[in-house]
Order: structure tokens, then C-alpha cells, then sequence
């Protein structure tokens, strides 16, 4: 069973960084895409970010230069580095394999105070 578990989640003032994590269980992150997703306050769920398994990753334009993902594949876990964040930022944030989408977790809160 493939299972999720993103953590690092805070109350943080604009312009300060948070560090999520996303552990992964019951499958190889090595030869796996991952998405990151947020859903903030009255919105849809909002796409991130993509890594995929030879390290390219993309970013949504509302993060680019200012997010940034890392993978650990030893650890099973992937990494979003957020800095310069803005109050728009807020929201619960979700790691997800498109390859098994039933592959949520619990989200873990992230909090950007103006």
C-alpha cells in the first residue's frame, strides 16, 4: 500500500522560508513522479510542483524561483523548500504519486502572516 506523510508545515511571516517533507512508503521513489499540491483557503486544489525520476522538476509559474524541490530517494522522502513566501501561499499542502492516486495524505498546514 503505497502511503504519504507530509510534515514541516507552520505559522510563518511573508518574506520568511518553511521546509516540507513528504515521506513515502509501499513504493520506490527513485523511478516515480511525485506532484506537490496546496489548497488554500476558498480554492481548488492548486498543482505545485512535479519531480520526476531523472531530477527534472517544474514548478508552477505562482512558485517558480521561489520553491524548490529535492528528492532523497535513500530516505523515500522528497523536499519543498519554500522561501520568499507570501500570504498567498497559505493553504494545506499535499504530496501525491500520479501513479497511484489514492496515494494522499493528511496535508500538513502551511501559514503565511502579512
Amino acid at each position: 500500500q503505497v502511503q504519504v506523510k507530509e510534515s514541516g508545515g507552520d505559522l510563518v511571516e511573508a518574506g520568511g522560508s518553511l521546509r516540507l517533507s513528504c515521506a513515502a512508503s509501499g513504493i520506490a521513489l527513485s523511478s516515480n513522479v511525485l506532484n506537490w499540491y496546496r489548497r488554500s483557503p476558498g480554492k481548488q486544489r492548486e498543482w505545485v510542483a512535479t519531480t520526476f525520476s531523472n531530477g527534472i522538476t517544474t514548478y508552477a509559474l505562482s512558485v517558480k524561483g521561489r520553491f524548490t524541490v529535492s528528492r532523497d530517494n535513500s530516505n523515500n522522502r522528497v523536499y519543498l523548500q519554500m522561501n520568499s513566501l507570501k500570504p498567498e501561499d497559505t493553504g494545506v499542502y499535499y504530496c501525491n504519486f500520479p501513479s497511484h492516486p489514492e496515494s494522499w495524505g493528511q496535508g500538513t498546514q502551511v501559514t503565511v502572516s502579512s
